[in-house]
């Protein structure tokens, strides 16, 4: 007797490698521990053998299909698969009618419904009844962010499972998998190997289709790199696993913004995004370019960017993406000023020059406004303008200038400020005057 995953040889020959490939126990599946571990919400269920409707979210090529496949197995359920792109009124309402059914017989039904999200809402509450009834068990699968596209009458009678990209070593351990199941050992260089792993971009089915394109060229010697765009007809992108290419790729997408090209910086974010880098190591330079480049000049653009990873971590891929795509058209375009960063770095050089130095009496904290006073305070908010023009310096080092805003963006408008401000501190104060540094 043949299982779900089992076929006879002859099938076996036309079947595309990635259905071959498909995990045959819940122990194969690669990457995915934190829901299919002994205490996980996958691991918890087979153990009680009773599956919970749910959505499985996450990228292509996870294993979402297989999952669903296999948990219908294992628990003894009926395996009926529909596309919410292909399906119609007419084929649901026939399988919920076969549904009832087996349900009448004692035999349950899992319904896995590929790309769930395509189904309009009056289609996705055609589900609720059979649900509520017994009569199906809801898997259904998406690649898009479950709030928007699903119900909430759907998601509150459905668990929601996210699934993750597979990173590098996940894809590595399936590739062993092929290899040893196939037994054709990959001709690939060491280098090469490492490109077909990066270049799947989390994505093992993706992985598994190269791989098979690659047995089936059946080259006479390793292929390297550079021999793979003649075997797979298209190039695989170099990612951090070749740090050149990763680092100048990143030092591109910087130059661009700092050089105010949108266009560039939009252009080496593509780049990035094509050779699987990792959007939060593309936020964490860009946050960094909105301190370092932009700054004062725009301060909102350090607010974007913090709006654009909260958006990406809300949304996911693809619409994330134009979110950040935003934020580095914003930083591109801003006035660019490195004024902060500079000041910094000069008030970081100048602490370790002077040294341990004490606060002077006048600024420690007091117990009391009156002692504060006598001490020498002056409380800002009880001068013209709220400013006192009291010195804030050690005395032994006096007042120093680490600040020199530009004239560029909202920065011009500090520097206009600051002026005004040094022309109203007392000049009898030697306090209140001190080198620029």
């Amino acid at each position: 007797m043949t299982d779900l995953f089992s076929s006879s040889p002859a099938g076996d020959a036309t079947r595309p490698l990635a259905e071959r490939m498909r995990p045959a126990s819940i122990d194969e599946v690669i990457g995915q521990e934190h829901l299919t571990g002994p205490d996980r919400p996958i691991g918890r269920m087979i153990a009680a053998r009773r599956l919970q409707s749910m959505i499985l979210w996450g990228p292509p090529g996870t294993g979402k299909t297989s999952l669903a496949r296999l948990l219908a197995d294992l628990i003894g359920l009926r395996f009926v698969s529909i596309s919410a792109v292909t399906t119609n009124a007419k084929e649901m309402k026939a399988v919920f009618a076969q549904a009832e059914m087996h349900a009448g017989t004692g035999r349950g039904t899992c319904l896995f419904v590929d790309e769930i999200h395509r189904l309009n809402k009056a289609q996705q509450d055609q589900f609720l009844g059979p649900m509520e009834a017994g009569h199906v068990t809801l898997v259904g699968c998406t690649t898009e962010h479950v709030a928007y596209e699903l119900n909430d009458a759907l998601l509150s009678r459905a668990k929601v499972l996210k699934l993750k990209a597979l990173d590098s070593e996940a894809l590595e351990r399936i590739m062993d998998r092929v290899e040893e199941r196939t037994g054709i050992p990959l001709p690939l260089t060491p280098e090469a190997r490492e490109a077909v792993i990066q270049g799947a971009n989390g994505d093992a089915r993706n992985m598994v289709n190269q791989i098979e394109a690659i047995q089936t060229a059946a080259p006479g010697t390793n292929l390297d790199v550079e021999d793979l765009p003649s075997v797979l007809g298209v190039g695989l992108w170099r990612s951090d696993s070749d740090s050149d290419h990763h680092y100048d790729r990143v030092s591109a997408f910087q130059k661009s913004i700092r050089g105010s090209d949108p266009d560039a910086a939009l252009y080496w974010f593509a780049q990035m995004l094509e050779a699987g880098e990792d959007m939060k190591f593309i936020l964490r330079r860009l946050t960094i370019m909105a301190s370092e480049e932009v700054a004062m000049a725009d301060p909102m653009a350090l607010l974007i960017c913090a709006a654009a990873r909260q958006s990406y971590d809300m949304l996911g891929s693809p619409e994330g993406e134009y979110a950040v795509a935003q934020a580095i058209v914003h930083v591109a375009t801003a006035p660019k000023s490195n004024a902060v960063y500079k000041a910094y770095k000069a008030a970081r050089a100048l602490a370790r020059d002077t040294g341990d130095v004490y606060p002077p009496d006048r600024i420690i904290n007091h117990p009391t406004p009156r002692l504060a006073r006598e001490r020498g305070y002056r409380y800002d908010h009880d001068f013209e303008g709220a400013f006192s023009g009291q010195s804030f310096w050690p005395d032994p080092v006096g007042r120093r200038t680490v600040y020199t805003p530009s004239e560029r963006g909202f920065e011009s408008q500090i520097a206009k400020r600051l002026s005004h401000w040094n022309s109203l501190r007392d000049p009898h104060d030697p306090r209140g005057k001190g080198e620029k540094r």
